[in-house]
């Protein structure tokens, strides 16, 4: 018997009609700004070896892969990532391109999530990397990527900004190890304020505690800098607001208003992110749908340091917020639906592509009588049977 003959594998799903439609439509929305922006696409392999995403500073656990071997018995995985694919694709075959290159992608990706968590298997991402450049004008060029991309398909949206230094820099000066400081972030990173007083009590009081405790309240506009100035005093963090500061002001112009956050409580994986960090969410999706920043360390584990920045849209969720809009449709019906009389079938089909190429959209009926046709077109909701011959 058959058992898994008629389902999909948990964590996927078929897309339909409307479903595939809207799914284009945000890809295509997002795609033409990427390529406004000067962005070339690359795709890489479904597969690739294990060692691709077995650095530390990937972030993926192995246990969340998916893995198979090739005929000589190596390790592979089903791509769970595509930034560090890329960047295995930018130190060998493109280890001599004039720097800085512009990348998109689009493209799937696959985690191995624990059963009855809700979280998708298979999800399409697209995104962009910006190689071989660092600074200011770098960032700016990502930053206000990732606004008009979320801008593009969705009027109400935020972008909270952080930068990965100032905890790392508040952190370097506590005598902890790496595990302790890791704990440390990840309670930060999820707003847990008990479990991140546990672990700051048990440390010897000084300015860089205080002002680690101090980082998940700070959010908001540009009074948080003033905030933090204060609490981050005669410490390392210092340089890291100005810059982040000037940043802020530099995307003033945009008029942006409360859509853009500052969130001193980003503080996604120290051991990835080195500069700016940012998140973008829109009106009714829980989790963010654009997560990225400036990890410049990334290129070295691949043996071709420079600087690298870049960020991921979730585009699956988009597209699942987008069909529960009421003033969105993505219907697959024709306007039109025309038969062909005995002898007229291309003549009819040729009248099909000229309404639409004037915008309207019509269909042959492949069905072969004209009540049958019109059965079809009642049951379809089609309004509209045009009969040739």
């Amino acid at each position: 018997m058959k058992k898994f003959l008629k389902i999909t594998p948990e964590g996927t799903k078929d897309f339909l009609f409307a479903e595939s439609s809207a799914l284009d439509d945000i890809c295509g929305k997002i795609e033409d700004v990427f390529i406004s922006r000067g962005f070339k696409r690359v795709i890489t392999p479904g597969i690739e070896f294990y060692d691709v995403f077995s650095m530390p500073c990937s972030g993926i656990s192995q246990e969340s892969m998916f893995k198979t071997t090739d005929n000589r018995g190596r390790l592979l995985v089903v791509r769970p990532d595509s930034t560090l694919p890329i960047a295995r694709m930018v130190s060998s075959r493109l280890k001599n391109s004039i720097l800085p290159v512009r990348l998109y992608y689009k493209q799937a990706v696959y985690r191995n999530n624990p059963t009855f968590t809700g979280r998708r298997n298979e999800l399409l991402q697209m995104g962009v990397e910006l190689l071989g450049v660092k600074g200011k004008r770098a960032d700016l060029e990502i930053l206000t990527t990732a606004v008009s991309s979320i801008s593009s398909v969705a009027d109400n949206f935020r972008i909270e900004l952080g930068h990965a230094e100032v905890f790392n820099a508040l952190s370097d000066e506590l005598k902890i190890d790496e595990n302790y400081k890791e704990k440390i972030r990840v309670s930060i990173e999820g707003k847990n304020y008990s479990a991140l007083n546990n672990l700051l009590d048990n440390l010897e009081p000084c300015k860089a505690v205080s002002a680690i405790r101090s980082l998940p309240s700070l959010f908001g506009g540009e009074e948080v800098f003033d905030k933090a100035a204060q609490i981050c005093e005669g410490t390392n963090a210092v340089s890291a607001l100005k810059y982040l500061h000037g940043i802020y002001n530099d995307l003033s112009p945009l008029g942006l208003g409360d859509k853009l956050i500052i969130d001193l409580g980003l503080v996604q994986r120290n051991d990835y992110y080195t500069g700016i960090v940012f998140t973008g969410y829109i009106d009714g999706i829980g989790d963010a749908v654009i997560s990225g920043g400036r990890y410049d360390d990334l290129l070295s584990e691949f043996d071709a340091p420079m600087g690298a920045a870049g960020f991921a849209v979730d585009t699956d969720a988009i597209t699942i917020k987008r069909l529960s809009d009421d003033n969105i449709n993505y219907s697959d019906n024709p306007e039109i639906l025309v038969f062909a009389k005995d002898g007229h079938e291309i003549e009819a089909i040729n009248y099909v592509e000229r309404l639409n190429k004037q915008g309207t959209n019509a269909q042959f009926s492949v069905l072969p009588t004209l009540e049958e046709t019109k059965e079809f077109a009642s049951l379809r909701g089609i309004s509209v049977v045009k009969v040739i011959g």
